[in-house]
């Protein structure tokens, strides 16, 4: 092979990095859009499910800063198969309770704390073991793809993108499959394993650390000790301006995080008893490969801010519109499309489909914008903080969609023979139109963040 058509086409190590992917979001898509539930059906109450799935994500978005590092010292692959071991061991755990621990899962999800040790010991290692096994991939995959795709970047990452989005359509529709063939929701970890697994074996048998790949143009850089990055996250959080925009732009991810919180509880408690969840949540990945090239195109000129704005705009306008099946006739039980579907459910998957298309205008242009707010030769240190508004909207976002939902959603609710709430209409709007006014108040404070910006730039 020629030496041009080398350079026209990614080292093996990129393809095997982009399979991964597609894998680990496979495992962990495969029951994103159950926890909530599964642990509510353990017994753990009203709070406890959804301030754990906010610890998870928080632990899976934040450790990469110190993962990373780690896994620059001992090498990718040995990282990525340790952290394969450990999602498939987290996984395992939180199967296990049903499995081997006597213990069955209720219909309903029920207001009580009645799991005990047999079922919180597991869990709560579970949760922390996907969560150090996910923020130790991270690094990995996108460090992968960085060092192997040259001078092009863009197109290495966009094909990473889609594959991240292909493999969570993957793991939802598997899932979907196993749960209702095996007639058990606790199968939807058995996926995960299986994906974690498929995952350990790929990177077993064909991943190359990229410094050993014979055609990868790798740049040596020095690897950092955790002293450095230590001192490193006190530079960058010390950085007024950018700690101001990590607070400002977290509020995208607290209302992104009750796309696994609030829906996945009002789908179950309201709307109906068995709820596809993970099919309705298909509805984020599906909008994402078929209308991101399209929204690149028509929008990809509109400046950053004003890009994240909008994408803010329409993700606190997607939580709002839920307001329309409380005040028809029928509620939102009344089903639709030939009596195919609910209305509460078809709602819910123009939610999850909206805001599907505020992260098409919000998280791409906020690497750009990060680039451009940081001081000038650390724009490679600050966008490794990239994610730390993602685990700042899920830490906060998991505990308070929990008080939303069965705080103020459920007031003066009534019990149905069904086992389904009947919300009084009043408090049910509330708690949408707290969620909308939550999204909408971040815009504004984005964009009043960016007109201070504006007049008090950088002093060279």
């Amino acid at each position: 092979m020629s030496e041009e058509a080398k350079q026209e086409t990614f080292p093996r190590s990129f393809w095997t990095a982009n399979l991964t992917e597609l894998f680990e979001r496979g495992a962990y898509y495969a029951m994103a859009s159950f926890v909530v539930l599964y642990l509510g059906q353990l017994g753990l109450g009203d709070y406890w499910p959804s301030t754990l799935n906010g610890f998870l994500w928080t632990l899976v978005y934040f450790l990469p800063i110190l993962s990373g590092t780690i896994a620059d010292h001992i090498g990718f692959k040995k990282s990525l198969l340790g952290a394969f071991v450990l999602l498939g061991i987290g996984y395992f755990l939180m199967g296990y309770p049903v499995w081997f621990g006597g213990n069955t899962l209720s219909t309903t999800v029920e207001s009580e704390i009645t799991a005990g040790l047999s079922i919180m010991i597991p869990v709560m290692l579970a949760i922390f073991l996907i969560g150090l096994g996910g923020s130790v991939i991270k690094p990995c995959i996108s460090g992968t793809i960085q060092k192997t795709s040259g001078r092009r970047a863009t197109l290495a990452f966009g094909i990473f993108y889609m594959i991240i989005n292909v493999g969570s359509l993957f793991g939802r529709a598997i899932s979907y499959f196993v749960r209702t063939e095996f007639n058990s929701l606790s199968f939807i970890f058995a996926v995960s394993v299986a994906c974690s697994v498929l995952a350990f074996f790929v990177v077993l048998f064909f991943y190359t650390d990229t410094e050993n790949e014979a055609g990868a143009q790798v740049e040596k850089k020095p690897k950092k000790s955790v002293k450095k990055i230590l001192f490193d996250m006190i530079l960058v959080l010390k950085n007024k301006r950018f700690a101001l925009f990590l607070i400002v732009s977290s509020g995208f991810f607290f209302i992104y995080s009750q796309v696994y919180n609030v829906i996945p509880l009002y789908l179950k408690k309201v709307v109906e008893l068995d709820p596809a969840v993970d099919l309705i949540t298909m509805a984020n990945p599906f909008v994402i490969v078929f209308f991101q090239l399209l929204i690149t195109k028509k929008f990809g000129k509109m400046k950053p801010i004003n890009s994240i704005i909008v994408g803010i705009v329409i993700i606190g306008v997607a939580m709002v519109i839920n307001l329309a099946p409380i005040f028809l006739s029928g509620g939102v039980s009344k089903m639709v499309l030939g009596d195919f579907i609910p209305i509460g459910s078809l709602f819910a998957v123009l939610t999850v489909g909206l805001i599907a298309f505020g992260e098409l205008f919000t998280s791409a242009r906020t690497y750009e914008y990060i680039g451009a707010l940081a001081p000038k030769g650390q724009e490679g240190l600050f966008l490794g903080y990239a994610n730390l508004p993602v685990a700042i909207g899920a830490l906060i976002g998991g505990p308070a969609g929990a008080y939303i939902f069965n705080g103020i959603m459920c007031n003066k609710s009534i019990k149905l023979p069904s086992g389904l709430l009947q919300l009084d209409p009043f408090w049910n709007s509330m708690g949408w139109i707290i969620l909308m006014a939550i999204g909408l108040g971040s815009a504004f404070s984005m964009w009043l963040y960016n007109r201070w910006l504006t007049a008090n730039p950088y002093k060279s």
